[in-house]
């Protein structure tokens, strides 16, 4: 049980993949542009997180050593596919505003990262709670960034008015420049609260190296 909520805790607080580990980025500044759409993205992406940490970590003695990656990459577009699909059929609206983002779930190098640093290492419990940590830590962070430019750009959340008659919304926040914007004042505010963040993850140098693989494999051999 203590496993279990070491790894909920990690990706919310201590490894949350938008705050923290600061991955993730092109869903996370191209959809929130609506705390539904946050709220959409993060939930298909956990999705596909946890069902293949499962199947990973069920086949992780099985898979040869020199065709792992290619066979993530391949388990992990076959459970993209289903959840395209299914938004597709019953929430389309949803699936319609995500667009090509969805399928690009495949290339989602959080994904990838937890099948390489702890899925193909772990039991599929434990797997499975580490699929949910992570993607609930992106999830939070995706809807929070959606409602902060839903609520700034449109005087709403999740599509309901929120504001008064006299609010002037600031249409910039609803913009490619407002996912910035929010971004940069959300990472200042825990950076302030002194919360560990990815120019303060890697030991050694005192900041991110930019090699985000050989960084997840010392992650992953201390866990």
């Amino acid at each position: 049980m203590k496993a279990i909520l070491e790894r909920l805790y990690n990706g919310l607080i201590k490894e949350n993949p938008t705050f923290v580990l600061m991955l993730g980025m092109c869903p996370t500044l191209a959809v929130t542009t609506s705390a539904k759409n946050g709220l959409g993205m993060g939930v298909a992406t956990m999705a596909v997180l946890v069902m293949s940490n499962l199947l990973i970590s069920l086949l992780r003695k099985i898979i040869p050593n020199g065709v792992r990656v290619p066979v993530y990459i391949i388990i992990i577009a076959s459970f993209v596919t289903i959840v395209e699909m299914l938004m597709h059929a019953y929430v389309k609206s949803l699936y319609d505003s995500l667009g090509i983002f969805i399928p690009l779930i495949v290339v989602n190098c959080i994904i990838l990262g937890r099948a390489e640093t702890y899925a193909s290492k772990h039991g599929p419990l434990l797997s499975i709670f580490d699929g949910i940590g992570i993607g609930l830590g992106f999830t939070v962070g995706l809807t929070v960034i959606g409602i902060v430019r839903e609520l700034l750009g449109a005087g709403t959340i999740f599509g309901f008015k929120v504001t008064p008659e006299s609010f002037e919304p600031v249409s910039i926040f609803v913009m490619a420049p407002g996912a910035f914007f929010v971004l940069a004042i959300l990472c200042a505010i825990q950076n302030k609260l002194k919360l560990k963040g990815a120019n303060r993850h890697v030991k050694g140098n005192g900041g991110c190296s930019g090699n985000c693989a050989e960084c997840s494999l010392k992650e992953g051999g201390n866990e």
